[in-house]
């Protein structure tokens, strides 16, 4: 991967092909559970990826490209969150009625951990969606944050903590 991000920093397109062709589903994979929408996420991971092939250029480092497109990722999916606060959302008779979530073996569970999983803080809910959902180790969520691993270990079992005194 450092010498395809060599290439792309110096004008490649077939390298910097290659180097989508190796992070993108795990781009997508990451949006989808930070956002929960699958459009969303395949928007988030479309934008990631044109940024970086624009700005590939000055990626200092071509071994950090796999934590510097994640960090744009990052930003991306902040800013959407953003928006998602900010919407409105119309309640309609189907969502409250409960037909929404007809799927739903035990509903009143689902409600209470999602309820738990959102009253933490951005960075934590982040750490816990990439190493629950997403499978990422401690060392790799500690390269894409820029933070150690150790510190990723004691703040995802801070926020597992902080969630399972919701749930009581």
């Amino acid at each position: 991967m450092r010498e395809l991000a060599e290439r792309a920093r110096n004008g490649d397109q077939e390298a910097f092909a290659g180097l989508y062709r190796e992070v993108y589903e795990d781009l997508y994979r990451f949006a989808l559970y930070v956002l929960k929408n699958p459009h969303d996420a395949q928007d988030a991971a479309a934008e990631t990826v044109a940024d970086a092939y624009a700005s590939v250029g000055k990626l200092r480092k071509p071994e950090a490209f796999r934590p510097w497109i994640f960090k744009i990722l990052t930003n991306k999916c902040k800013r959407r969150l953003k928006e998602y606060s900010r919407r409105d959302v119309e309640l309609t008779e189907e969502i409250l009625s409960g037909e929404i979530l007809a799927g739903e073996q035990d509903t009143d569970l689902y409600f209470q951990v999602r309820q738990a999983f959102f009253s933490l803080e951005w960075e934590e809910r982040l750490i816990v969606s990439m190493k629950i959902f997403g499978g990422y180790k401690s060392e790799e969520i500690g390269q894409i944050l820029h933070k150690s691993h150790n510190t990723v270990r004691s703040r995802l079992s801070r926020a597992l903590k902080k969630m399972e005194e919701k749930l009581r």
